[in-house]
C-alpha cells in the first residue's frame, strides 16, 4: 500500500494541465483551460481544467476529478495503478508498506508468471514473423482469414512450432523455471516426466488484462499433423493470474472506444473481435465461447450501460446464451440483440462490410432482448398451450430480474401486447417472482451473516481468556453451533423498555457493557434504519445529506462560531464539530455509508495540526472518497458569465454561521420524515402485524421519531409542518 506521504508528493508534483494535455488538446480561457471531452463525443468544448485547484470536469457528461481520477477514467486503471502511472511520469519513488513474507511470495509469483507470459508472447510472435514454419502455416492462416499485418501486430498474434517441446526448450534455455512454465499453463508434464508444450502446432491469440498485460493464451489447431486433436481451440488453464470468468477477450483494445460510444458489442470468438476491429468497429469484446459470468458483466458495466449481443442465427447457440442475457438484465444493463444474415457470423460479416455499413445494419436490425425472446419462444411454442405457459413464465422471469421498476413496467406493457394477455396478470406474476427472489436473498444473507458471526465468536474465544466476552460476535449462547436459524431482522434491533437499541439480552445476567468509544466503531456498524439502503438518490433527505457533506469537505476545519468553555474562554467550533454534535444531539446519522465514513474520519482528524478537510479527502487512499471529494469541490470554482464584476461576491465561507445550522436542520427534518414514512410502511406489513413484539418495537420507534420531529420543528420556529 502506498503511504500517504508518497501520495501527497505525487499530487504535489502532478500538473493536471500537463497530464491532461497528453490526451486532450487544451486552450486557455481565463485562468482555466478548455478542450473537447475525451469521455464522450462532442463538437463544442465542455471539458474544463483548473490548474490552480488541480481539478478537471466535463460540464456535459459530468466526468472529472483530480489528476488521479482523470488517469483512472481515461486509462481505466485502479486508484493505485493511476498513482504509479503518475509517479513514473514524474520520477517519484513509490514507498509502500512492508509486506509480509507470504504477501511478498505471492506478489513475486504473480510477477514471475506475467514475465513468463510476456516472454511466451514475444516468442510466438517471433516464430510467426521470422521462422519458416511460422510464415508458411501461421501467417498463411491469418492472411487467409483476411487479417492485415497491422491488425496481426496490434493483437500480438503468434504461432507455436509443430514440435511437442519447442517452446519449453527455448524457455528453459533462457533461464525460465519449469515450475513457472507449468503454473502459467504454457506447458504440462507427461507421465514420464517430460515437459510438453500446450499450444504446439497452433496459431496463438494472447489474452490481455485491462491494463494490457498478457494473462493467458488461446491456440487454434491448423496443420495436418494436429488434425487428430479433438479440440479446435485450446485455452490456458486457470492460474494465479488468470481466471477466465473475469476476463473478456479484446477488452484492453476496446475500452476507450466503448467509453466514447457508450456501447459495447458482445461476440463469441477471437476472430470475431479481430475482424470487427479491422472493419473499424473497435467497441467489441468476446466471451471466448464460454457462458457470461457476473464478473465479466460487471467489467463491461464499468464502461457502459448499453450492450448489443451479436448472433449468427444458430438457434442452439442463442438459447444457450439466454441465461447470460438474463444476467445482463439483472445487472441493470440495456440489452439489445442483433441477428446477422443466414450464413454469416460477426467475423465473416465484418470482412464483407466496412464500419459504416456494419453499424447501419446493426442499428436497423437490433431489437431489445424482451421482444427478441418473446418472438423466438412464441415461434417455438406455436399453439401448444403448455409451451405457451412455459414461454410466458420464462419471459416474466427475465422481466423480474430488471432492477429499474420503470423499465420493468415498460417491458410488462410491451409483453402484454405481444402475448395478448392482461397486463394485470403479468404484473402479479412479476411481483411474485421479485418477492420470492428477495426472500431467497434475505435467507442467504442471514445464513452468511450467522456463519460469519459463529466464526468470529470462535476466533474471539480462542484469543480471549474464558472470562472475556466475545463482544463482536453478538450471538446468543442458546444458538447451537452451525444453526441456521435466522436472528431478528438486522434493520430492527432489540429494544429496551424505553424503546432504545439494547444488546443486553445477548449477554449473561448481571453483565453491563458500556458502548465502545465512537472511534472504534465503523460508521456502518451502529447504524439502524428502516430506510432502504439503496435507491434514495431522488429523496429529499439524500440531497440535504449531500449538501452537508459538501460543506464538510470544503470547509470542515473552518471555525463557524465560538462557544464558551468551563473557564469562560471563547473557543472556536469547527464545521465538522458542529455537524457531528448536531447529529448526535438527536441521535441521527448520515444514511449513506460513505458519508458516515467521511464524517467519522473528519471527527478523528479535525484537531490534528495542519488538517485541511478538502486536501485530506481529495488525496484519500480510498478512490471512492477521493472521487466524491473532487466532485464536491469542483463546482465551487465555476462563476456565472453573467456575474457583475462590480458586485461583491458573498461566499459560503463568509456565511457558515447561518448556512450550516440551516442545512443541518433541513437534513434532520427530512430524514426523520422519511424514517417515519418507512416505519408506517413497516407497520402495514402483514408479517409485522402478526408479530406482536416486533410491532410494538416499531411503534415505539415511530413515537420516538414523532417526538424528535416535534422538538426539531420547535427549534425551527414551527416553520415546518411535515405531512406523511
Amino acid at each position: 500500500m502506498i503511504d500517504q506521504a508518497t501520495i501527497d508528493r505525487i499530487l504535489d508534483a502532478a500538473n493536471i494541465v500537463d497530464v491532461v494535455s497528453e490526451f486532450v488538446t487544451l486552450r486557455r480561457r481565463g485562468v482555466n483551460y478548455i478542450g473537447l471531452c475525451p469521455f464522450h463525443n462532442e463538437k463544442t468544448p465542455s471539458f474544463s481544467v483548473s490548474p490552480s485547484k488541480g481539478l478537471c470536469k466535463c460540464f456535459s457528461c459530468g466526468k472529472g476529478g483530480n489528476v488521479v481520477h482523470f488517469i483512472m477514467e481515461h486509462e481505466q486503471l485502479s486508484y493505485y495503478e493511476a498513482l504509479k502511472w503518475l509517479a513514473k511520469k514524474y520520477n517519484i519513488e513509490i514507498k509502500e508498506r512492508e509486506l509480509t513474507a507470504e504477501e511478498k511470495q505471492a506478489n513475486n509469483l504473480r510477477e514471475s508468471l506475467f514475465v513468463v507470459n510476456q516472454f511466451a508472447s514475444e516468442y510466438f510472435q517471433d516464430i510467426l514473423y521470422n521462422d519458416l514454419e511460422g510464415q508458411r502455416i501461421g501467417m498463411t492462416y491469418f492472411r487467409t482469414r483476411g487479417f492485415r499485418d497491422d491488425i496481426i501486430k496490434k493483437f500480438q498474434l503468434g504461432y507455436c512450432p509443430d514440435k511437442h517441446d519447442a517452446f519449453a526448450k527455448a524457455a528453459l534455455q533462457k533461464g525460465y523455471k519449469e515450475d513457472y512454465l507449468i503454473k502459467t499453463g504454457l506447458c504440462y508434464k507427461k507421465d514420464d516426466g517430460s515437459l510438453r508444450d500446450r499450444f504446439w502446432g497452433r496459431v496463438i491469440f494472447p489474452v490481455h488484462t485491462l491494463s494490457g498485460k498478457v494473462v493467458a493464451f488461446g491456440g487454434r489447431v491448423l496443420s495436418a499433423q494436429t488434425k487428430n486433436v479433438q479440440m479446435k481451440y485450446v485455452n490456458s488453464p486457470e492460474s494465479e493470474i488468470y481466471h477466465k470468468s473475469k476476463e473478456l477477450y479484446g477488452m484492453y483494445f476496446a475500452k476507450q472506444a466503448i467509453v466514447r460510444q457508450d456501447r459495447c458489442f458482445l461476440v463469441e470468438g477471437y476472430t470475431d473481435v479481430i475482424s470487427m476491429h479491422q472493419s473499424g468497429i473497435e467497441n467489441v469484446v468476446a466471451s471466448s465461447g464460454t457462458a457470461l459470468t457476473p464478473d465479466q458483466i460487471r467489467l463491461i458495466h464499468r464502461f457502459t450501460n448499453n450492450i448489443t449481443v451479436l448472433y449468427d442465427g444458430d438457434g442452439a447457440g442463442i438459447k444457450a446464451s439466454i441465461r447470460g442475457i438474463d444476467m445482463l438484465l439483472e445487472e441493470g444493463m440495456n440489452v439489445k440483440v442483433c441477428l446477422l444474415p443466414d450464413g454469416d457470423d460477426p467475423d465473416s460479416f465484418a470482412r464483407k462490410h466496412n464500419a459504416t455499413d456494419y453499424q447501419a445494419y446493426i442499428n436497423n436490425h437490433e431489437v431489445d432482448f424482451i421482444r427478441f425472446k418473446t418472438n423466438l419462444l412464441m415461434e417455438e411454442a406455436g399453439k401448444d398451450p403448455i409451451k405457451r405457459a412455459s414461454l410466458i413464465s420464462s419471459i416474466v422471469k427475465s422481466i423480474s430480474v430488471i432492477p429499474d421498476p420503470i423499465v420493468r413496467s415498460v417491458y410488462i406493457r410491451e409483453c402484454s401486447q405481444l402475448l395478448q394477455m392482461e397486463e394485470k396478470i403479468l404484473v402479479e406474476a412479476t411481483a411474485k417472482l421479485i418477492e420470492q427472489a428477495k426472500e431467497t436473498r434475505y435467507k442467504d444473507e442471514e445464513r452468511r451473516k450467522l456463519r460469519e458471526q459463529h466464526a468470529q465468536q470462535r476466533a474471539n474465544q480462542q484469543q480471549n481468556p474464558p472470562s472475556a466476552l466475545p463482544m463482536e460476535a453478538g450471538i446468543p449462547s442458546e444458538y447451537p453451533e452451525g444453526s441456521l436459524t435466522p436472528p431478528p431482522p438486522a434493520d430492527i434491533p432489540p429494544m429496551d423498555e424505553n424503546g432504545q437499541p439494547n444488546n443486553a439480552e445477548l449477554l449473561p445476567e448481571g453483565i453491563e457493557v458500556p458502548p465502545p468509544p465512537i472511534e472504534t466503531l465503523p460508521p456502518e456498524d451502529n447504524y439502524q434504519s428502516l430506510i432502504p439502503s439503496t435507491g434514495n438518490e431522488q429523496k429529499v433527505f439524500f440531497a440535504k445529506e449531500q449538501d452537508l457533506i459538501r460543506m464538510l469537505i470544503r470547509y470542515g476545519e473552518k471555525p463557524m462560531c465560538y462557544i464558551e468553555n468551563e473557564n469562560g474562554e471563547q473557543i472556536p467550533l469547527t464545521v465538522i464539530e458542529y455537524i457531528s454534535q448536531g447529529l448526535k444531539e438527536d441521535e441521527l446519522q448520515f444514511h449513506n455509508p460513505l458519508h458516515r465514513k467521511i464524517l467519522k474520519e473528519a471527527e478523528t482528524n479535525s484537531r490534528n495540526e495542519g488538517f485541511i478537510a478538502e486536501r485530506y479527502f481529495i488525496a484519500h487512499p480510498d478512490p471512492e472518497i477521493s472521487k466524491l471529494a473532487a466532485d464536491m469541490v469542483s463546482d465551487r470554482y465555476q462563476l456565472s458569465k453573467y456575474h457583475s464584476k462590480a458586485q461583491k461576491i458573498v461566499t459560503d465561507e463568509e456565511r457558515l454561521y447561518e448556512l450550516i445550522p440551516r442545512l443541518l436542520l433541513d437534513f434532520k427534518l427530512s430524514i426523520v420524515e422519511e424514517e417515519m414514512k418507512q416505519t408506517l410502511q413497516a407497520l402495514a406489513d402483514p408479517a409485522v402485524a402478526n408479530d406482536p413484539e416486533r410491532y410494538i418495537d416499531i411503534m415505539k420507534r415511530f413515537k420516538e421519531l414523532q417526538e424528535t420531529q416535534s422538538a426539531m420543528a420547535q427549534k425551527a420556529g414551527d416553520r415546518v409542518v411535515l405531512k406523511l
